[in-house]
């Protein structure tokens, strides 16, 4: 018999805000966080726009010692992951050896330092790479630095899957609480993107949006829409098992009801123009709920602002949603904070959890033009208030990864 899994904590460190109160705050308001990147010199690119965390210091979360082999990426779970556990209010090391785990994972992982080194390496010779290198540029860094320092000593690694990471590594991390394998699981994504190498590939593929205003540059599902803008930073969800939360007297934010993952099996770019991947993740995870379609208040969409991406999608929605496609309020929050990759599921699955405990359904910003093949309800520029029973987040990665995760309300029915 498989438990039933709630969520007890939120971590975020995203463009919007560098914890959730602030990050919440922005997007119900519909500020943008997107802005000139100035994390390196971009005088050769035309329209270098990118969503960086605000006022972010490494310092403020971790010692000297360790921040000297720390990347950028492996901070922003850490800082997150702090955030959620205070939260959460829950003392891991009081907690029985095994009882919580820690699941996090990363499109690119460590690849500032690996750059870093590399540059090194060629000016300077082998002797002068540092003897962290590898310890600090692996996928499973932050999982091991957090379980260090917590001492969560329960199940424990990293997952990846492109885009769809951060859905993928919290529905997992959920199914290992209902299978009885932990009692608490801290799981998200993360993800730091800003490096010259990254971003210029990115732009070779003609898949950045271009716009003289930063703010305006992401518009998903608007007919002008022209593809995506970077983002950085983590999102993280204490899941943990009912009974326990419980027992301890944790405050509930919301039921963690089901999640799946797909593949499209299609190409490693281009979604497949029948959204077979997607609608495939979306039906299971409705099936692990037990929920039907009409079930589902809000969606927060994949909606990176590509025009082949948000069309695929909104086909999806309404194959799998049918006549009840019309009255499910879709919202893409990347049009406030970028796409942030392995990050993205993650950061989206909190924002799913505080629309359901606010009932409120954060905007699609940037919303002016309507698509002919994009007719949903978008949520257009202005946050809607509403009871929201459920929510389901979906996310749609490089290599055909899709996942799906359903939140419900605490105390809902």
């Amino acid at each position: 018999m498989t438990r039933e899994v709630v969520v007890t904590g939120l971590g975020m460190v995203s463009p919007v805000g560098k914890n959730v109160a602030d990050g919440w705050d922005a997007l119900v308001a519909g500020r943008s966080g997107i802005g000139t990147i100035t994390r390196f010199d971009t005088s050769d690119y035309e329209y270098p726009i990118g969503g960086e965390v605000p006022d972010f210091d490494p310092a403020d979360y971790v010692d000297a010692k360790l921040r000297r082999r720390l990347d950028i990426s492996t901070a922003f779970a850490i800082a997150s992951a702090q955030e959620a556990v205070a939260d959460a209010g829950i003392e891991v090391n009081a907690e029985r050896p095994g009882a919580v785990g820690v699941l996090l994972g990363t499109g690119i992982g460590g690849g500032h330092l690996m750059v870093e080194q590399q540059r090194i390496l060629d000016e300077k010779g082998p002797r002068r790479v540092s003897p962290f290198l590898i310890t600090s540029m692996l996928p499973d860094t932050a999982t091991g630095l957090v379980a260090i320092a917590l001492g969560a000593r329960g199940p424990n690694f990293a997952v990846t899957a492109a885009c769809a990471t951060g859905g993928a590594a919290v529905g997992e991390a959920a199914e290992t609480i209902a299978r009885g394998e932990a009692e608490v699981m801290i799981a998200g994504g993360f993800e730091a993107p800003f490096q010259p190498i990254f971003y210029a590939g990115f732009n070779a593929m003609k898949a950045l949006a271009t716009h003289e205003d930063p703010t305006k540059a992401v518009r998903p599902f608007d007919q002008d829409r022209n593809g995506f803008i970077l983002g950085e930073g983590a999102g993280t969800l204490i899941l943990e098992s009912l009974e326990h939360a419980q027992a301890r007297g944790a405050e509930i934010y919301a039921r963690w009801e089901g999640a799946a993952t797909s593949n499209d099996a299609f190409d490693m770019v281009a979604a497949a123009e029948d959204g077979r991947g997607v609608n495939e993740a979306m039906k299971r995870a409705l099936d692990r709920a037990r929920l039907t379609p009409d079930r589902i208040d809000y969606i927060n969409a994949h909606g990176t602002g590509t025009p082949l991406n948000d069309r695929v999608e909104t086909r999806a929605i309404r194959e799998v949603f049918g006549e009840n496609a019309d009255g499910v309020m879709v919202s893409s929050t990347k049009s406030m904070h970028g796409h942030m990759m392995g990050a993205s599921g993650a950061v989206e699955a909190v924002i799913c959890v505080l629309a359901c405990k606010h009932g409120i359904a954060p905007p699609t910003i940037n919303y002016t033009t309507p698509d002919p093949d994009c007719d949903l309800d978008y949520v257009p520029n202005v946050a809607r208030e509403a009871p929201i029973e459920y929510a389901m987040s979906t996310s749609v990665g490089l290599g055909g990864h899709n996942s799906a995760l359903i939140f419900g309300r605490w105390g809902g029915n």
